[in-house]
């Protein structure tokens, strides 16, 4: 495969005279062929290899493969500025690709997270591609792609930020900027000079930007709008249970549906850049399908979702709409932080209970692991950190039954709190009957802002979406703490959106958490859509 590796580099000029250059692999034979177009930021010779086979597997299956640079990245011309330049150069693409001799006219779009997204932006009248395959991304620059109920991402906004920063270095010939900020990554010291670097090394950038805006108003914030012949393709779309866009994937596939498009779902189980083996043959087969054979009229049936059970391992078929039944209160005699047995998770059958303080002290806030937005992202034994005396844990007695439980986790409660402004960071964990392990499979955060008038009011924190199967004996557990530090920047509690590492301004937040009334239940994977 390797002996001829048979690419060109071409070059695009778009209709504003930017010169945009991309990498074309071929098959072995005479062309033209089918043909798979990424557009991506991070250089066109990595080719999202991290997640997707190298091209060169690509064209050993009868594709042509188109890698490009966007705009102001790799070696291509212009200033980078985000998504909002990509429709414009999308359709420019395009247009380009389909008098390339290489293509045959049939043109299928690939790729994860950045590369995701690139493949839904396009103007209104743009001819569309023949099918497309957006993994791991969503619409909503903030609900999507850099906050979760109302905080900012912070140990992912600045980790993506400062490697965008870091490639910006490097096309303009700045090692030593390189260097810094590849050393603050490398040690850890961009989680407290993150922002600095950032306003030093790319002031105009996307994720600087996304920083500054305010994570808990809708305003201001972008809302991506594919065209509807768009959304009308056929689409693949994978996601992970550890992947921190997976609501907007899920999200992106109802607004499909809502334009006539009949998506292909798969969540498995992956992180952001750790997928499951399966997935190349997932998207060889769909583009086998729709780019080498005739097109066929689309099918009324409901395409396949398929989604990974955390618990069995084992694949299961959803429509998306169901979610389990069941409904948890919490019971606590005021030790849940201290006493692994005193805070409870009770059927509906019983009501719930009791109050529990939670002291979040910021010089030891507590740590986030594993789940979809810390450092180590995916599955982990969160046991040590349930044993922390700032995490509140209610587990519920061993279950009789088997039970299945499917859908977006939604803890509701009233909190009482001596400071303007709280977090509220949840995970959800299974108990296995056969081992002294603290399974996390969901995790969430709540930022809340508010008078000491509205200290009664309830609260609803959303955790990630799950389907997991418990066995008899396994127990479901509910965690609680005031932080989940470094995914989410320390709340320094007086209401003013600053927020960041601990530092002497923060102030220690007591929560009260009102059991009576409390519940925990779930809410359908696929929500219905507005509009």
């Amino acid at each position: 495969m390797c002996a001829d590796q048979q690419f060109i580099d071409a070059t695009l000029i778009t209709p504003d005279g930017v010169n945009m250059v991309a990498r074309i692999w071929t098959p072995q034979g005479a062309g033209p062929w089918p043909t798979l177009l990424m557009r991506q930021p991070y250089g066109r010779a990595i080719a999202s290899t991290v997640t997707l086979p190298h091209p060169l597997w690509w064209t050993d299956q009868g594709f042509a493969v188109v890698v490009q640079d966007v705009r102001g990245q790799g070696s291509s011309e212009g200033t980078f500025q985000g998504f909002g330049q990509e429709a414009l150069d999308t359709a420019a693409t395009l247009t380009w690709l389909r008098e390339r001799p290489e293509c045959n006219g049939r043109i299928g779009l690939y790729g994860l997270s950045y590369q995701g997204l690139t493949q839904l932006l396009a103007p209104a009248d743009c001819q569309a591609p023949d099918c497309l395959a957006p993994a791991m991304c969503g619409l909503a620059e903030r609900e999507d792609w850099s906050c979760e109920g109302g905080a900012h991402w912070w140990h992912l906004g600045l980790g993506w930020g400062l490697q965008l920063a870091a490639l910006q270095a490097k096309r303009r010939n700045d090692p030593g900027a390189w260097n810094e900020i590849y050393s603050a990554l490398v040690e850890g010291r961009y989680l407290r000079e993150g922002v600095e670097l950032l306003e030093q090394h790319d002031p105009q950038g996307m994720a600087l930007r996304w920083l500054r805006q305010p994570a808990d108003q809708d305003e201001s914030w972008i809302l991506h709008r594919p065209a509807q012949t768009w959304l009308q393709k056929p689409m693949l779309l994978i996601g992970g249970w550890w992947d921190p866009h997976l609501r907007g994937l899920l999200d992106l596939l109802q607004t499909a549906r809502s334009s006539g498009g009949n998506p292909e779902l798969h969540i498995g189980p992956a992180t952001h850049l750790q997928w499951w083996p399966e997935t190349t043959q997932l998207l060889l087969d769909f583009f086998n399908q729709h780019l080498k054979h005739p097109p066929t009229p689309s099918q009324d049936k409901t395409a396949a979702i398929r989604l990974w059970d955390l618990g069995d391992g084992t694949w299961s078929g959803q429509s998306g709409n169901e979610c389990s039944k069941a409904c948890w209160h919490l019971h606590s005699n005021g030790l849940a932080c201290l006493d692994p047995t005193d805070g409870q998770l009770l059927d509906t059958t019983l009501p719930g209970s009791g109050t529990c303080v939670i002291v979040h002290d910021p010089w030891r806030p507590a740590p986030a692991v594993g789940g979809h937005l810390s450092p180590t992202a995916g599955p982990c034994d969160r046991k040590m950190v349930d044993q922390r005396s700032d995490v509140a844990v209610f587990s519920s007695e061993p279950l009789k039954t088997s039970v299945q439980f499917c859908g977006r986790p939604l803890l509701k409660l009233k909190v009482s709190v001596d400071q303007p402004a709280f977090d509220l960071c949840a995970a959800l964990s299974r108990l296995p009957a056969d081992r002294d392990e603290v399974q996390q499979i969901s995790t969430g955060v709540l930022r809340v802002r508010r008078d000491f008038h509205a200290q009664s009011s309830p609260i609803t924190l959303e955790l990630q979406p799950l389907l997991v199967s418990f066995q008899p004996g396994d127990r479901l557990r509910l965690s609680l703490a005031g932080a989940a530090w470094p995914a989410i920047a320390v709340n320094p509690g007086d209401g003013n959106q600053r927020f960041g590492p601990p530092t002497s301004d923060c102030r220690v937040i007591t929560l009260c958490l009102q059991l009576d009334g409390a519940t925990l239940q779930m809410a359908p994977l696929l929500l219905p859509q507005a509009g």
